[in-house]
């Protein structure tokens, strides 16, 4: 190991990777507390809600502490590591000043050096909150001086309050001053659902941290007292009960093994989803139009441009190219609407978004300018996000900023759907899968490949003639592509 001397300890924290993230959890730690790192160095691995990320340091030195175990997931603004910035030395006191690895809040004294009161350096990997100019102010760390736990009765105006004796971790105690000593945005909105003051309570993680198990202790202590309170001026507050607690309004563990079943947290790519479904769902007075079309004519047409040689022309490439053509007479479906200004906003770009489906989950994908790529240059972007999709190295911005998605279901085998609009886009062409059907073509019966088309649309931005005719227009250049011919 190695540590710094004559210099000064700096706090990193997880800064804010855009996009309106506010939290993200830790999947692997790429440094140990002792390591030597450089300016702009990763030193975590995390997932947000769009991506999996590598967070580089803006500070060289030497690592003195790291704050949270792999899978904690931690809010914009929360402690990562502390960096002693300095000469460093080849001792083997590296983390003298702060603790090992491990969840708990470090401290991080810097020292009374000249040094200490010139700009740390700054880094060139500017992040929101850091860049170049000086190092944020330092946390202190969280020393609460409680004595070992006992127990807790019932809750009084909001607080646990302290009772007989109880077998546990956790007791009440006397509010102290200063932060209270938590990490997880889990653990505070656990406290927060059940109005449970975090200051009653003494933790029994390193120095003194509240963990989940001693909510969910104080929680479950509090229901066994029966909502008797140890104050009786303060008026009876009700614990709930065991019925309560079955039907869901009272939980103690997110993840605890349920007598139906087993409960999974919704975070990360997954709860992303949820919340952008239920948005939509809740927002958007959407509608759902479909056709079926002949692709026949479109398969051939696919199989004559990669025998001419070149790059291999793929089938969503071609719909893609469908779309954005579709969308120039139709402007009104790439839009979005402005609630709060009561405004329709019409889109210049075409950004298309696709949906794939992932060992992470459902995540889609944007094509930057679809409307400017040919056949060719929507091949190779669809190619090159599908990989990265699969590989979990999709960055925040490859997954915002559409505005029209297509959404190509067949390749899970069935015909048809009814998808929900991508917030806060207007629209979402969908593709069942293509399959031989008998079809009358030319006066006589006849098998063909037959596609179900399906276009689900935001009412607020047009009626059912525009969307009618954007899903009408689709499907004649997937039976006729020589229709494309007019528009390019």
């Amino acid at each position: 190991m190695a540590h710094a001397s004559d210099g000064q300890v700096l706090e990193f924290k997880l800064p804010d990777l855009g996009e309106g993230l506010t939290e993200a959890e830790i999947v692997r730690w790429l440094v140990e507390v002792g390591d030597v790192v450089a300016v702009d160095q990763p030193v975590v691995e995390v997932e947000t809600a769009k991506a999996m990320v590598e967070v580089p340091c803006p500070y060289g030195g030497v690592v003195t502490a790291r704050f949270g175990e792999e899978g904690t997931e931690l809010p914009v603004g929360a402690p990562l590591v502390t960096v002693a910035v300095g000469e460093v030395d080849g001792a083997e006191d590296a983390a003298a000043d702060g603790p090992a690895r491990g969840t708990g809040a470090a401290e991080a004294p810097a020292a009374k050096t000249p040094a200490a009161e010139k700009k740390a350096e700054g880094s060139g990997n500017v992040l929101v909150g850091y860049g170049t100019s000086e190092a944020p102010a330092r946390r202190r760390r969280v020393r609460p001086d409680r004595p070992a736990a006992t127990g807790v009765s019932g809750r009084a105006n909001g607080r646990v309050r302290a009772a007989g004796p109880v077998d546990g971790p956790v007791r009440a105690a006397e509010p102290a001053d200063g932060p209270v000593p938590v990490i997880s945005p889990l653990v505070r909105r656990l406290a927060r659902q059940h109005d449970l003051d975090l200051r009653e309570l003494a933790g029994s993680g390193p120095d003194g941290l509240i963990l989940r198990a001693d909510v969910e202790y104080a929680l479950r202590a509090a229901a066994a007292q029966g909502g008797r309170t140890a104050d009786q001026e303060a008026g009876a507050v009700r614990v709930p009960d065991a019925a309560s607690a079955s039907s869901g309004a009272f939980s103690a563990s997110s993840a605890a093994p349920h007598p139906d079943g087993t409960r999974v947290p919704l975070k990360g790519v997954r709860g992303a989803v949820a919340d952008k479904l239920s948005r939509s769902r809740r927002e958007i007075p959407d509608a759902t139009c479909w056709v079926d079309a002949d692709a026949t004519e479109l398969m051939r047409a696919r199989t004559a441009m990669n025998a001419s040689g070149g790059p291999r022309i793929s089938l969503v490439a071609l719909l893609a190219r469908i779309c954005t053509a579709a969308l120039a007479r139709f402007p009104e479906l790439n839009s979005t609407v402005d609630t709060e200004a009561r405004e329709i906003v019409r889109l210049d770009r075409v950004h298309l978004g696709f949906a794939a489906q992932t060992d992470r989950g459902l995540v889609v994908p944007v094509v930057r300018d679809a409307h400017a790529r040919d056949a060719e240059g929507l091949t190779a972007e669809f190619a090159r996000l599908t990989e990265a999709a699969r590989a979990g190295r999709l960055t925040p911005g490859d997954l915002t900023g559409g505005t029209f998605t297509l959404n190509n279901y067949g390749v899970f085998g069935v015909d048809g759907s009814t998808p929900i609009i991508n917030h806060p886009e207007a629209a979402m062409l969908g593709v069942g899968r293509i399959v031989p059907k008998p079809w009358v073509h030319e006066g006589e019966l006849a098998v063909r490949q037959v596609v179900q088309l399906s276009l689900t649309f935001d009412h607020r931005v047009c009626d059912g003639g525009t969307a009618g005719g954007f899903l009408r227009y689709v499907a004649d250049c997937v039976e006729q592509p020589a229709v494309l011919l007019r528009t390019l």
